[in-house]
């Protein structure tokens, strides 16, 4: 009982932290007060999920890392949204990485979506995010990702599988592969 008194934030030092992530202009303070917030894990799930919505994506990354820190299942359908939303890429990238955090299964048709149709950024992050997760769909999706046009994402998928795709199932350098129309990898 002492031990997690010991690890509870005093309510001073938790409330100054939401008041600078509420209040303060420079993102670069409001974004260690998220990182600060995360560390706390589950007593600052609600500043971090209102930090979500701060208007400076750097903020806003920040916050969607650490929910993944958090860990909390709450935070589930708000990243599946944002993985699946159009916003900022480096905060769906963040929300990938939150969902394989979390490691909830609710999050693996999201990912194996994104996985097939999203940038070469978000599909390498996915790969990685379903390492937490098991089924014939998650293998699939390593073995479709091993040949992947994409040579970071084939990489990422090798290291999971642990070989690379034989050389006849590599795709052809300049052949194109059918993943998003606006994929420029």
């Amino acid at each position: 009982m002492a031990g997690a008194a010991l690890r509870r934030p005093a309510p001073a030092a938790l409330d100054r932290l939401r008041r600078v992530l509420g209040s303060d202009e420079d993102e670069h303070v409001r974004t260690e007060a998220v990182d600060a917030l995360g560390a706390l894990g589950a007593d600052g799930y609600d500043a971090v999920m209102v930090a979500t919505a701060d208007p400076s994506w750097r903020v806003a990354e920040a916050a969607v890392t650490a929910l993944g820190e958090i860990a909390d299942p709450r935070a589930v359908p708000f990243l599946i949204e944002t993985v699946r939303g159009d916003g900022e890429p480096l905060i769906r990238e963040a929300a990938i990485a939150a969902l394989g955090a979390i490691g909830d299964e609710r999050a693996v048709p999201a990912l194996l979506e994104v996985g097939h149709t999203g940038r070469p950024q978000l599909r390498r992050r996915v790969v990685v995010a379903l390492t937490a997760f098991e089924g014939p769909e998650v293998e699939a999706a390593f073995h479709a990702a091993r040949l992947d046009r994409n040579p970071m994402v084939r990489e990422v998928a090798e290291m999971v599988i642990g070989r690379p795709a034989p050389d006849s199932l590599q795709p052809p350098a300049s052949s194109p592969q059918p993943h998003s129309p606006t994929d420029r990898s």
